[in-house]
Formats: C-alpha cells, structure tokens, sequence
C-alpha cells in the first residue's frame, strides 16, 4: 500500500500545535528562572536599610567590604579550581593520544645550527669535543690536463698547428 500523504491543512494544525507547545513550554522556563533568581537574591540580599547616623554608615560599609572579600576568595578559589582541572583535562587527553599511538606533528621549522652548536644543545655543558665536519672530509685532486703541464712558448704550438701537417695534429689529438 502506498505511503499516505498528509494534507497541507493537517500538516499547518501540527505545526501550530507544537508551536503553541513549545511556547508555552518556554514561558514556564522564563518563570521558574526568574523565581529561582528572586529567591537567591532575598536569601543572600537582604533589603538594604539606609541608617540614619554616620556611625552606622560605616559600620554598614565595613560589613559590605567584608562580604566583597569573601565573595572574591570564593571567585578566587572557584577559578584556580577551573584552571587545575583544565590542567588535569589537557593531561589526561595527552596521555590518551599516548595510549592511542596517535601523534600529531607539530609544523618544523629550519634550523641553522653547526655540529658544534648542535652538541652543545644535546649534551648540554658536558660537550668540550669540537668536530670539524669539513677537515674529515676525503681530499680529492683534480687532475692536470696534458695541455697545461706542458710550459713552453705559445708560438711555438701555433707555429705547430699551423699548414697541413699542424691541421692534421689537431685532428688528431682531438679524436
């Protein structure tokens, strides 16, 4: 059987019915919270008389100082408490991407630092060794060529090369 469609007017009524629901629903939130908050305040403000000498004055005033101080070592405590479990919280997740064997890599950045440098940073102030990396290094020659071992006069060699038997010594040596 195929499936029934409800009809647009049935689809409106529904929609208004959770409407009115949900608005009511939250009209009675707004209600309780306001009661909550006006019963907080009549237990922890009293009604504030003013007095009528300057005596009292101050006596009200340092009774006000007091209670600020309180309420601030609570805040104070309170704070410390939320940082200590933040800490606790950071700890705990480290150690779980530990169990996890799931590291995230930091980005790197490049570096300039010596051999010597590098040590240092390594082994602290027990490195007393400096290596030189570039004096370990296997020598290599480079060869002669055949051309400029051999000092003699330029125009000598030109002299050589030139006419037909000199043409034929320099396509010989080149082959």
């Amino acid at each position: 059987m195929a499936e029934k469609k409800m009809t647009g007017s049935r689809r409106n009524y529904l929609k208004s019915l959770l409407l009115q629901i949900g608005q009511t629903m939250l009209d009675e939130a707004a209600e309780q919270a306001q009661d909550e908050k006006t019963k907080y305040m009549e237990e922890n403000c009293p009604a504030l008389s003013f007095p009528a000498c300057m005596q009292e004055l101050q006596e009200l005033c340092r009774k006000l100082h007091k209670q600020i101080d309180l309420v601030d070592d609570e805040r104070y405590d309170m704070d410390m408490k939320v940082k200590k479990s933040e800490k606790e919280i950071n700890d705990l997740k480290l150690m779980i991407q530990d169990l996890n064997k799931k590291f995230k890599k930091p980005a790197l950045r490049k570096v300039r630092m010596s051999a010597d440098a590098m040590l240092a940073a390594l082994l602290g102030s027990k490195h007393k060794v400096s290596m030189d990396l570039r004096g370990n290094l296997k020598q290599v020659k480079k060869e002669v060529k055949d051309e400029e071992k051999q000092t003699g006069d330029w125009r000598k060699k030109i002299e050589d090369k030139s006419g037909m038997d000199g043409r034929k010594k320099m396509f010989e040596t080149e082959a």
